[in-house]
């Protein structure tokens, strides 16, 4: 047994426990002679009806980390696979307003998605088209899955035993769904969703008649004519709650994560996979994101942050860090959010190869970086190269590069091209961010005596120009001017230099932009605030 094995069974980051619990249920059902046999199934789903976005990526990266993590786990002798199924046989409940021409999909309402035109004329539906940015999207972060349409799923046999299933369990499953819904609704429902043959649109109505033997559903269609349709072949969905239930019984699925706006029917999709004869997948309810006020995160709002948005000013890497950190605490994902991720992850990324094993696998770059992340971090925090925009007015990354390389002579774009990356953003965040938020202010009389003193120290300093030395210096200035709170110290600096109330320790950025420099900025800071 290999030592990451070994310490992969007692890991407590949260994709181990879920493997763990995963490897524990294909052993019981092993030994119940229920399967568990084949290849382990991690499943994804996806509505087409609007874009991916930050929840999308956000579930993939997830899964794909409980993935590598049961991979490790059972070191590589368990065939794994990543199903992405596109709910795309559902009916286009509303026009989306972002399409060209809307208003020519009107008539088309309620239709499966994959039967209403492309509004983009480049894919035989909307749903394929939908479907192809899916793919895209998931492409370009070099994601290991398989794509699956639920239009397929349902036409081409493979929903066909457990739909068939569905018909002779007709009133189990409507013993376990009545109960969960209104007096109105409980009049006419049906787990079965027969498609128009006339209208093809996907009719919300009661059966008034099923055949298990010939395996039909009979109802009115929509001119009231009695209509029998074969419960296989495509014919019918199933409502999205017993469809959930059939997807895992019909697909074999081990794990499945969702948010936790699925949390109550969960129990739901459980009852229906097992009274279709399947075992209920492990499951990972994760919770919502919260935009900066607090309040959930909707995509008709518009108050999130999409996944193109956050990497204009950070790398992906940053972005699956925050999806890591904590998954079942709501957390507030706005822009300002995005400097601290990044900068945990270069913290990380450092730690990692000078730790054991027992504490890589608890390292998030692990999961991250499918247990291989890369050797090289950055010499200079994104955080730094924020206030070295603002103290250089750089607008370039080679204006950037004159400081860095001063800093670590052995850096250069092509040695180092995770700090060149940050470079651009660094310059793209404090333009859109960190700019239009400054506020300069005057030092009172104690602080400005302080900081004549620092800059009178920096111009004769002749000592190591190290972080540590030049903090130490700092801090001694104000430990001199009887400052009681070094952190007022500290922050005075940034409001009257920079014109924000935080940054990193201020002895890195003096070593990063240089002790003459320093000496400079103060005194043209203290200059533009009453002479």
């Amino acid at each position: 047994m290999t030592d990451t094995i070994l310490h992969a069974q007692k890991a407590k980051a949260w994709p181990f426990e879920q493997a763990r619990a995963i490897l524990k249920r294909r052993d019981q059902m092993q030994k119940a002679g229920r399967g568990g046999t084949g290849p382990v199934v991690f499943e994804t789903g996806y509505g087409p009806s609007g874009l991916p976005h930050i929840g999308t990526f956000g579930e993939v990266v997830r899964t794909t980390m409980v993935r590598q993590a049961f991979i490790a786990l059972t070191d590589g002798e368990v065939e794994t696979r990543l199903i992405c199924v596109s709910d795309d046989m559902d009916g286009m409940r509303k026009v989306p307003p972002t399409v060209p021409d809307p208003e020519k999909l009107e008539p088309f309402l309620q239709r499966p998605l994959t039967a209403v035109p492309d509004p983009f004329g480049t894919h035989e539906s909307y749903g394929h088209h939908m479907n192809a940015r899916l793919r895209a999207f998931l492409d370009r972060f070099g994601f290991d899955y398989e794509f699956a349409s639920a239009t397929e799923l349902y036409r081409n046999g493979t929903y066909d035993p457990m739909l068939q299933r569905a018909l002779e369990k007709y009133q189990e499953i409507m013993d376990v769904m009545l109960p969960t819904l209104g007096e109105e609704r409980r009049a006419t429902y049906s787990p079965f969703l027969p498609i128009s043959p006339k209208s093809g649109r996907v009719l919300y109505v009661p059966m008034t008649s099923i055949d298990t033997g010939a395996g039909t559903v009979t109802f009115a269609d929509e001119d009231g004519t009695e209509t029998e349709l074969p419960v296989t072949g495509g014919a019918v969905k199933l409502q999205w709650k017993p469809d959930f239930g059939m997807r895992w019984a019909a697909l074999d699925i081990d794990f499945e994560m969702f948010g936790k706006d699925h949390q109550d029917n969960a129990p739901i999709y459980s009852k229906i996979c097992s009274i279709l004869g399947n075992r209920p997948p492990q499951q990972y309810v994760y919770e919502l994101f919260l935009d900066e006020h607090g309040q959930k995160i909707s995509k008709s709002k518009g108050n999130g942050i999409s996944v193109d948005e956050w990497l204009k000013y950070a790398p992906q890497e940053s972005l699956s860090l925050f999806q890591f950190q904590k998954p079942r605490t709501a957390k507030k994902l706005y822009f300002d959010v995005i400097p601290k991720a990044v900068d945990e992850y270069l913290t990380f990324l450092d730690k990692f190869h000078a730790e054991d094993t027992a504490k890589r696998l608890a390292n998030p770059v692990w999961h991250i970086h499918n247990g291989q992340p890369p050797g090289w971090s950055s010499p200079v925090s994104f955080a730094l190269l924020l206030n070295l925009v603002s103290a250089a007015n750089a607008e370039t990354k080679d204006q950037l590069w004159g400081f860095i390389t001063r800093y670590a002579p052995e850096a250069s774009a092509d040695s180092h091209p995770l700090t060149d990356q940050l470079a651009g953003y660094a310059i793209a965040y404090y333009e859109d961010f960190v700019k239009p938020a400054k506020v300069y202010r005057a030092p009172d009389d104690k602080e400005r005596a302080a900081m004549e003193d620092l800059a009178q120290q920096f111009e004769t300093y002749d000592g190591e120009r190290t972080a540590e030395a030049l903090q130490t210096l700092v801090f001694s200035v104000g430990k001199a001017h009887e400052f009681e709170n070094l952190r007022d110290w500290f922050k005075a600096l940034y409001e009257v230099l920079l014109g924000q109330s935080q940054g990193p320790r201020f002895g890195g950025f003096v070593a990063l932009y240089g002790v003459d420099e320093t000496a400079t900025l103060i005194g043209e800071a203290l200059a533009r605030e009453g002479g």
